[in-house]
């Protein structure tokens, strides 16, 4: 891949000691996470899975690492002014967090369109927050404005050594817990994450592969490395690796250590996300399950490997988790929505009402619509919403009611 993307002489900025030293800095002000053998998803996918649960960080991010590793780093004339960052995610309260933890001013510029819960969980932990711009671009150009004016120090939220070095620190935990893991998984946005794994594991003696996911919506980092042209725009349930450019710095070190990038569509990250919950009981963004979602997606590239992969984030929205979770209910069969054509005449819903008791099938919903159809107005359309076993328990009512001469349609998801 190397050969693939602009080179340098010049050695990486960041080294294992960097990683190591780091390491050593943020010992016991953040959470040292498991890495955990998922039994169900290694049977599944056909390997031995490893999980590393940066979801349990305080801030419910891997983003603390790197941010405090920064912090821990500027001179007493930089704490006293403060920290600047341009961020809408994970980057902004990790750093919120430990700066005001350490009694360091910060702040941090947000998109006016950001959303509330994320305005007021980053106040939350102590930052002044500033809101301008429609995109992040605009926030970025006012908090590097803030940070000329004012003397504040502005924290990259990848683009940058010590932030670099910080991330890295969660390979060196990785292998220290799972030390034959030969294969690692890490979804990349800007590619800090990637970048600080990617150097600890070339570090080892022996070789450990490196594979980089991202969302097929914001697939910039393959684009950089592969000289390619793909669209880099939509909403995907990995907003945390939505990134149209990735880091100048960031960019070497894929091209150097990662040997492969994957793409994944957003039924897989949906599916992703709602297998951890229901397997493993634990709550992922969509960033933080493209790495599971790469390996549904890529099983033959993974078989009979022992692959880590970094739940890298669970700040997910509720609203957006229960809509991620029915979809994969109707997706299953389990939840499902029936168009049914009857005569509108006494009776009739109850004689359908009792083929779903006959079969055993929950009715959740119902909704008539007599008006706007083009049926003679004597003839009405009925869509039920209904919790089934499985998609074979639903094909045995729909056959049921097509036997007792109904017309049946499944509405079906995009």
């Amino acid at each position: 891949m190397a050969s693939q993307a602009e080179n340098t002489n010049d050695p990486l900025p960041v080294t294992i000691d960097d990683i190591r030293m780091a390491a050593k800095r943020i010992e016991g002000a953040v959470v040292r996470t498991p890495t955990l053998i998922s039994r169900t998803l290694s049977d599944m996918i056909g390997a031995d899975i490893f999980l590393k649960f940066e979801n349990l960080q305080f801030t419910a991010a891997y983003k603390e690492r790197g941010a405090l590793n920064t912090l821990l780093q500027l001179d007493d004339e930089a704490r006293q002014k403060g920290v600047i960052a341009a961020s809408a995610g994970n980057h902004a309260q990790g750093l919120a967090y430990h700066a005001t933890r350490l009694g360091i001013p910060s702040t941090i510029v947000m998109p006016v369109p950001t959303p509330t819960v994320k305005v007021t969980q980053t106040e939350g932990h102590g930052a002044n927050v500033v809101m301008h711009g429609e995109t992040f671009d605009d926030a970025y150009a006012h908090a590097r404005q803030l940070e000329a004016e004012r003397g504040y120090t502005f924290v990259h939220p990848f683009d940058d050594p010590r932030i670099i070095a910080g991330q890295g620190t969660i390979a060196l935990e990785m292998l220290e817990d799972c030390p034959d893991l030969d294969t690692l998984v890490v979804p990349i946005g800007g590619g800090g994450l990637i970048s600080g794994i990617s150097t600890v594991a070339k570090a080892q003696e022996r070789g450990i592969e490196i594979i980089g996911v991202e969302a097929e919506l914001y697939p910039s980092m393959y684009n950089r490395i592969n000289k390619a042209q793909r669209v880099c725009a939509g909403d995907t349930l990995a907003e945390g690796i939505a990134v149209k450019e990735p880091g100048a710095i960031t960019s070497r070190f894929v091209a150097e250590n990662v040997d492969e990038i994957l793409l994944v569509g957003e039924r897989s990250l949906e599916e992703a996300v709602s297998l951890l919950l229901q397997i493993e009981k634990t709550v992922v963004e969509g960033a933080g399950a493209a790495g599971l979602a790469a390996m549904m997606t890529y099983p033959e590239r993974f078989k009979g490997k022992k692959v880590g992969t970094v739940l890298c984030g669970g700040n997910i929205d509720t609203r957006l988790l229960a809509n991620v979770l029915l979809r994969d209910l109707a997706r299953s069969g389990r939840l499902a929505r029936l168009r049914i054509r009857l005569q509108d005449r006494p009776g009739a819903l109850f004689n359908v009402a009792r083929i779903f008791h006959e079969q055993g099938v929950n009715i959740i919903e119902v909704y008539h619509q007599r008006v706007f159809t083009s049926l003679p107005a004597k003839g009405l359309i009925t869509d039920i919403e209904c919790e089934t076993r499985d998609e074979k328990h639903l094909e045995r009512l729909i056959t049921a009611l097509r036997d007792s001469g109904y017309e049946v349609s499944p509405v079906e998801l995009a």
